[in-house]
């Protein structure tokens, strides 16, 4: 039986590139050295590595994804929802777009939309009860 093999590759904070292959019975211990030299050259981020699902999905499904976990029993606007996008992603997304997909969730049932055109608030629907009155 093959053993196993892992590979990494990182950029310390001047730029160099470092690789590291373990190859055969690998331990969670070997594991835990290598992020500790990883870390200690300045190869690991701050900001937490995006998951691969996460580069998978489309915005329209991290968005939607998002504001299941975020907005729970809140009310909020497009903006409330761009400033989450961008801490929980790391990348920005236009208003208009989320304008957009928040419009496509609320036609499709998910969420409750009350106000005017411009000044759009939103609920998550629960089971096509209404969450909070919104105007409608």
């Amino acid at each position: 039986m093959p053993g196993k093999r892992v590979k990494i590759e990182f950029y310390d904070g001047s730029g160099v590139k470092h690789t590291i292959i373990l190859d055969g019975d690998i331990s969670r211990s070997k594991i835990s050295q290598v992020l500790d030299y990883v870390e200690l050259m300045g190869g690991a981020s701050p900001e937490p590595v995006p998951r691969v699902r996460d580069r998978l999905e489309s915005k329209f499904e991290r968005l939607k994804r998002l504001i299941l976990s975020e907005f729970i029993d809140k009310i909020f606007n497009s903006r409330d929802v761009q400033a989450a996008y961008l801490e929980a992603y790391g990348e920005t997304i236009p208003l208009s777009t989320v304008s957009t997909y928040l419009s496509r969730l609320a036609d499709r049932g998910l969420l409750n939309r009350g106000g005017s055109s411009g000044d759009w608030h939103y609920a998550i629907s629960y089971r096509g009860e209404r969450a909070y009155s919104l105007g409608r």
